[in-house]
């Protein structure tokens, strides 16, 4: 069911004032304005005619914003049902890397600079663990997610790393792994821990910082820092649709927005520390955007990552270990065509007389606005 409310009308309401209050970069401005005209008439869009019915339907083009709520599940789709023909047929494990609260005030100076450490850091971790466990270079496809469930800054990087790795040889070795977990968990945390503030010293040095923040990284060493791990969750195609579920998120969906006022915005969250109950938070409507705003990720940044044997570069080599070939018919498959198979929506099918498809009859132009409709002292570059 579509949502009552949506981001893009609290952008509406209440992104003038928070421009305002805070006054975003240029490319958070732009980010809000495309989530704003997502799905109307200011994108343009096309009507279409059922060949059945004769019924009429205007749809108005979508954004394309990997920040939108409303953009995302088909691009998920299509990144699940890629990632199943290139997983190996072993155990794969999931793995999540975080650090502490009191680093957000050093994420804050430069969030590019610090997610490229986390990502780093990660990978090394899991690199050197598996040269000193298992004798072979590990891989693994690591996702970035910067927020909590009440929308605070909680940067943490989701893994999932395959019990197999590349010997000294140059030969896909499978890991023969019957514990819990692939690596052990106190060891992960305290190596990951001096390799992040051993990089974030370096970069404070460099830019004359680090006396001012000192304190604050001394007290991030001498709190336990937690590397989550799980053990597998079935075969190969089952784990990375279970990781299919963080690719593609947003900082918040539609469907936890229970209401929009002049007072502000409610919206439900999990509360981890009380069992993961459902509860009700509200926040005024700046606040709310500026929460939101905080997990805008910089320009071009690549939040999903792949590295060792399940790197673009090993993905090219012929794999043994292969859970699933590509077939000939489904390399032939358009877009539409796998979308319509993995989701079982077809965007043609009329939707009023269920037989018919829909055509298009006529192109609708976008319509532009000389300024930024959130502030318009600020123009907007296209």
């Amino acid at each position: 069911m579509r949502p009552q409310f949506e981001v893009s009308q609290i952008i509406d309401r209440f992104g003038s004032q928070f421009m305002e209050q805070c006054q975003p970069n240029n490319f958070t401005v732009r980010t809000l304005d495309a989530l704003q005209k997502c799905r109307t008439s200011a994108l343009g869009g096309h009507k279409d005619v059922c060949d059945c019915c004769g019924k009429q339907r205007i749809s108005y083009n979508s954004c394309g914003n990997r920040h939108c709520p409303k953009c995302q599940s088909n691009k998920q789709a299509l990144w699940v049902d890629d990632r199943v023909c290139d997983a190996l047929d072993v155990k794969y494990f999931h793995v999540v890397f975080t650090v502490p609260e009191a680093l957000n005030r050093i994420c804050m100076l430069d969030s590019k600079r610090f997610y490229n450490t986390l990502f780093e850091c990660a990978w090394s971790v899991l690199q050197s663990f598996g040269y000193s466990h298992y004798g072979v270079e590990s891989g693994a496809i690591c996702v970035l997610h910067t927020w909590g469930q009440n929308l605070g800054l909680h940067p943490h990087i989701h893994c999932i790393v395959p019990a197999a790795g590349l010997t000294l040889k140059g030969k896909l070795k499978h890991i023969s792994k019957q514990g819990k977990y692939l690596y052990p968990v106190r060891m992960l945390s305290a190596v990951f821990r001096g390799k992040m503030l051993e990089n974030i010293k370096r970069q404070l040095k460099q830019s004359n910082q680090l006396t001012q923040y000192q304190t604050l990284l001394d007290d991030a060493w001498r709190k336990p820092w937690v590397v989550y791990c799980e053990p597998p969750l079935g075969n190969a195609q089952q784990i990375v649709k279970y990781l299919g579920q963080y690719t593609h998120r947003v900082a918040i969906s539609n469907h936890r927005i229970q209401n929009i006022g002049d007072s502000g915005v409610s919206f439900f969250y999990k509360d981890y520390k009380d069992k993961s109950k459902k509860k009700l938070t509200k926040l005024s409507g700046p606040e709310f955007l500026r929460r939101f705003c905080q997990h805008i990720l910089p320009y071009r940044f690549v939040k999903i990552r792949y590295y060792g044997i399940l790197s673009s570069k090993q993905k090219q080599k012929e794999n043994p270990l292969l859970a699933k070939e590509k077939s000939e018919s489904k390399l032939k498959e358009s877009n539409q065509e796998r979308i319509v198979r993995l989701t079982g929506f077809d965007r043609f099918q009329c939707p009023f007389c269920k037989t018919g498809f829909m055509n298009t009859v006529e192109l609708l132009p976008r319509i532009r606005s000389p300024t930024n409709v959130l502030y318009p002292t600020r123009q907007l570059s296209v």
